[in-house]
């Protein structure tokens, strides 16, 4: 698959394959489905806590003598059954992800790369460099990108702190490394915009 590369001023300088094992396969919902899911749910902070009647404080004497009172039979007054007592079958700390295999994984990411490239919606850049760290260059960039309102994902191999400052004020454009995108994030953006660098580190770690 032959795409077109832009500079940062949206000017056409070349053209670059892309990879038919990584952008051009059948894309597999059920996979994608399950990986979303299973990220969503590793995202979960899971510490919700409660304590159980082993953990709140007192009830270390029986509150009245086991017959003669007429009272039902009580050992504690921190029984669940009590105010103030523990909180039976309550939420612990815990993980909300499951394990997935690796191969599952790589299969989601690939399929939603192929979903963007059979789709058009991902441009290639020769690079992005900026000389400083500035909001406006970026909008800039994604008017001349014919990209201005979309939701974009913007791929690039490295550290580009520069570029990482200038889009963290905007709320419809997201930076990551290309070593670590994720399928979430390429799946919630409309546009992928992706370095000719970034697009190399992609074709090696998910190629």
């Amino acid at each position: 698959m032959n795409v077109k590369v832009f500079n940062q001023n949206g000017e056409e300088v070349g053209t670059v394959d892309l990879k038919p094992e990584l952008f051009d396969i059948e894309p597999n919902e059920a996979v994608v489905h399950q990986y979303i899911v299973n990220l969503l749910a590793r995202r979960r902070q899971g510490n919700a806590s409660t304590r159980g009647r082993s953990e709140v404080r007192g009830g270390g004497r029986k509150p009245w003598r086991q017959k003669g009172t007429g009272r039902a039979r009580a050992g504690t007054i921190r029984s669940p059954l009590w105010r103030g007592g523990g909180i039976v079958f309550g939420p612990k700390p815990r993980s909300y992800g499951s394990n997935m295999p690796r191969k599952m994984k790589r299969l989601a990411i690939r399929s939603v790369f192929s979903d963007k490239a059979r789709s058009e919606r991902i441009k290639v850049l020769d690079k992005i460099e900026l000389d400083q760290i500035k909001t406006k260059a970026v909008v800039g960039m994604m008017t001349r990108l014919d990209l201005d309102g979309k939701k974009c994902l913007v791929l690039d191999e490295g550290r580009n702190d520069k570029l990482a400052m200038s889009c963290r004020n905007l709320p419809k454009v997201q930076y990551r490394r290309a070593a670590l995108a994720n399928g979430y994030d390429l799946l919630n953006a409309d546009y992928v915009l992706i370095t000719k660098a970034g697009l190399d580190k992609v074709h090696e770690v998910f190629g």
